[in-house]
């Protein structure tokens, strides 16, 4: 979508606030033992408690609240039985509605103790999408996104799943402009418009350069198989800058 007014902001930024806070508290909430359904409870009850709605359950009838995707699952990981273990690597991914508008959002989180290559990947997987937050603004080429995160990616000798991109976010969970490439793209030719609402969500890796379906229906896997991290924001286009609204409080 593209924001028109006062309104719909204050209403993107109500739905952000949302589920980064919903985000942060799943986060906060790991340990080892659980399971990933009683981990996606947790986020139910706290959507359900804003008067928010589950995105995926919503428009794709989704068998969860969340995405929780653990090691080798690197996106749309179904809730379930499923324990965490020492070491871990989890995603969570939380998108949801309220009142007609979207956000989306997702980290990376490792259940402790992880290795320094674990923390170092999430530290890195956040920075390299900041690096992509940076190039957006109002007449720039959408392309700079993906080759400031490139760029970042091959300087830090990770690689990046390219066949997982960003999004327009807003009205609906998946919008125009669709496809917004988190890695280099030389056939990227469209331009950002101040108001635009996008995501930004690259797939930083140790190896991975692709998502494959898995034996179970909905869940990708990273092919080759590496560790492999994502970081999500929702942001408003302005003419300075990017506006993120799916900050936690």
């Amino acid at each position: 979508m593209t924001i028109s007014n006062e309104e719909e902001l204050r209403l993107l930024r109500e739905i952000g606030r949302i589920v980064a806070n919903v985000l942060a508290a799943m986060g906060k909430a790991i340990e080892p033992g659980m399971t990933t359904g009683e981990l996606d409870a947790i986020g139910r009850r706290l959507l359900e408690a804003e008067g928010a709605r589950s995105a995926p359950e919503l428009i794709y009838a989704f068998p969860g609240a969340t995405c929780i995707s653990v090691n080798e699952e690197i996106a749309h990981g179904v809730p379930g039985r499923r324990r965490l273990m020492r070491g871990d690597l989890v995603n969570i991914d939380v998108s949801a509605e309220k009142d007609g508008f979207f956000a989306d959002t997702g980290a990376s989180f490792f259940v402790p103790p992880a290795s320094k290559a674990t923390e170092r990947l999430c530290r890195d997987g956040r920075r390299a999408m900041w690096a992509g937050i940076g190039a957006v603004g109002a007449e720039r080429p959408l392309s700079g996104i993906g080759q400031a995160i490139g760029a970042f990616a091959r300087k830090n000798r990770y690689t990046l799943v390219r066949n997982l991109a960003s999004h327009g976010v807003g009205r609906s969970l998946h919008e125009a402009p669709t496809e917004i490439a988190t890695w280099p793209d030389r056939s990227e030719r469209r331009v950002m418009k101040e108001g635009m609402v996008f995501t930004i969500e690259p797939f930083l890796s140790t190896g991975a350069e692709w998502a494959e379906d898995g034996d179970a229906p909905w869940t990708l896997l990273s092919e080759p198989r590496a560790p492999t991290v994502q970081y999500e924001h929702t942001l408003v286009v302005t003419r300075t800058g990017a506006l993120v609204v799916t900050l936690a409080d």
